[in-house]
């Protein structure tokens, strides 16, 4: 049977000979980001023996399986303290420095003609921090932003929506990467880990395929031109607005590709409970699937919150919860110039089944003049979804043509 082992320091004390035969429970829950990570520790102390930890004591902590070794997971500070009985049992929780509790105070900068890296290592040296941009961000230019009476914590909240990453802080390290990249702060890739079906006691998966937007519509003013113009991220369709107007196209290209790729992670959802932890784990590790429905084998999964549990039996469980990997998206200008379709007044797009050799043609709008999809699709399904999107696509641009003609 597999064995639970541990490592705790308490203010740089090694704790563990005394922890361990008086160890009730632990539970750590890592998060990706913006949200803390959260130690909680319950102790036996039925003999009256123990200490009770200051608040704002440090821990460090590893775990893993004895057979395996340890896996360091980082240090957290003491927040909360509780004593109760009877039978006395002390309970502690800690946590990860809190984007929230940390940087709450209000301040006033101006970042003009610089990168995301430059911003980062502003806020981390403001903090006493080590800064940790993801080398995919670092370079990335910023024309001009402002924090005018506003924490870092919004701040960079705001910083990581336009750019579609998550800050946090770890190990005295204040971390900025993308929400969907496996890689850690230096940037390594994060090992893929494979999950069986036979490894996990209960699992649930959350499809939310069928209202799901087509793509992002952003839009822009052009000063030189005196018009607005807009962009998209994905396809056109049912493409989701955004309320703010840019200044550029480059800025609304970016503002729709990062809420494009915001919107493809939350298609599919998959929560999974492992009775044998895997203490390697972390949120943003890749995550690939099998033995379950062909649909969930096939995805790119990335964990955003990882649970974990040590008994005092010395066992290890784990939930976790993944998400859709978002692929990256072509951004391509969808101007209202004219409307190509003009007269259609529907789609139409033909099936045929190869096993009963049934077919058909199905409809989206209505029948008079009709475009039709040269595609022939395998199921009537299909077609009918096919023929759906072409419709939207030419009712979303003649839509947008209206609005520009006011």
């Amino acid at each position: 049977m597999k064995r639970a082992v541990f490592r705790i320091t308490l203010g740089g004390n090694d704790m563990t000979g005394t922890f361990r035969p008086r160890l009730m429970g632990m539970t750590l829950t890592e998060c990706r980001g913006g949200e803390a990570d959260q130690l909680d520790l319950t102790l036996d102390d039925a003999d009256g023996k123990l200490a009770i930890p200051s608040k704002d004591e440090k821990i460090e902590l590893q775990i893993g399986w004895e057979e395996e070794g340890l896996v360091n997971k980082g240090s957290f500070i003491v927040d909360e303290v509780e004593h109760n009985g009877t039978p006395d049992q002390i309970t502690l929780r800690a946590r990860s420095a809190d984007l929230l509790d940390d940087f709450r105070e209000l301040r006033e900068r101006s970042y003009h003609d610089t990168t995301i890296g430059a911003v980062i290592d502003t806020i981390a040296a403001a903090h006493k921090l080590t800064s940790a941009a993801s080398p995919t961000l670092r370079g990335r230019k910023i024309e001009h932003i402002d924090q005018t009476n506003e924490s870092d914590a919004n701040f960079l909240r705001r910083l990581g929506k336009q750019f579609d990453a998550v800050a946090t802080v770890k190990n005295d390290t204040l971390l900025f990467s993308p929400a969907g990249e496996s890689k850690t702060a230096s940037g390594k890739p994060l090992p893929s880990i494979t999950i069986r079906r036979s490894d996990g006691d209960h699992h649930r998966f959350h499809s939310a395929e069928r209202d799901t937007y087509t793509g992002v519509r952003v839009f822009w003013y052009d000063q030189k031109h005196n018009a607005r113009f807009s962009v998209v991220a994905g396809r056109s369709g049912n493409a989701k607005r955004l309320r703010t107007i840019y200044a550029s196209r480059d800025d609304a290209i970016q503002a729709a590709r990062a809420e494009w790729q915001r919107v493809q992670r939350g298609i599919y959802t998959f929560q999974l409970d492992l009775a044998i932890a895997r203490p390697q784990i972390m949120p943003q590790s890749p995550v690939r699937a099998t033995g379950w429905k062909p649909i969930i084998d096939a995805t790119e999964w990335m964990t955003v919150r990882v649970s974990t549990r040590v008994d005092a039996n010395s066992g290890m469980s784990q939930s976790i919860e993944l998400e859709t990997v978002a692929e990256e998206s072509d951004d391509s200008p969808i101007e209202p110039l004219g409307d190509p379709d003009t007269g259609i007044t529907g789609v139409t797009a033909t099936w045929q089944d190869k096993i009963s050799k049934k077919k058909g043609e199905e409809l989206a709008g209505k029948a008079g003049n009709v475009k039709k999809l040269s595609h022939i699709y395998a199921t009537k399904y299909s077609a009918r979804k096919g023929a759906k999107l072409e419709w939207a696509k030419i009712t979303e641009r003649r839509e947008l043509i209206a609005e520009y003609a006011q």
